[in-house]
């Protein structure tokens, strides 16, 4: 595989280990040969790291096949059963394959399992969720323009920055990729 084929979303293989691409672009400095400037996750580890390939590196992609499941319900050791949403088979799922997006997930939930090898390697919540603040400091009157923020627990113990006007027991749509508030749900 060359270097101009690392995409966001691809999954590369590179000294025995899977990496996630999170990010990539394509640089053409004034001397020399162009690059390709990468974040890449350690799917394994979880570690973040950027590497920048050149024409001369060498690493190949990994098939990763992505799947639709639907959350079923969190088992008392701390795993999550998925129901694969076309062949109908459970994925019992240990919760650190999940990672930091377990904290959104709630029963009934479509998601996206990365499989590799016939295992699951990777969890993906969907990009957007809607879910109920349980926990946030009452809004003041005049709250409304203020631009400020406070912390908020949700149902699933996300814990996500608001702006002060929202209240508890309201919905809120939040982008799970990087824990920000979108906005409130009817």
């Amino acid at each position: 595989m060359f270097y101009t084929d690392i995409r966001k979303g691809n999954v590369i293989k590179m000294d025995g280990e899977l990496y996630l691409v999170l990010w990539s672009q394509n640089h053409k400095p004034g001397k020399g040969g162009a690059v390709m400037r990468t974040r890449l996750k350690n799917i394994i580890r979880g570690t973040v790291m950027e590497k920048t390939f050149r024409g001369s590196d060498s690493f190949e992609e990994a098939y990763v096949e992505k799947r639709s499941a639907q959350l079923l319900y969190k088992e008392s050791d701390n795993s999550f059963v998925f129901m694969d949403n076309e062949s109908f088979d459970q994925h019992h799922i240990p919760s650190e394959v999940l990672g930091e997006d377990q904290k959104y997930l709630k029963d009934e939930m479509i998601c996206t399992l990365h499989i590799y090898d016939g295992e699951v390697i990777l969890v993906e919540a969907p990009m957007f969720v809607e879910l109920e603040i349980t926990e946030t400091d009452p809004g003041l009157k005049g709250d409304t323009v203020s631009g400020g923020t406070k912390p908020a627990t949700l149902e699933t113990g996300a814990t996500v920055l608001v702006p002060l006007f929202v209240q508890k027991g309201e919905k809120i749509k939040v982008d799970t990729r990087d824990d920000r508030y979108i906005e409130r749900v009817k």
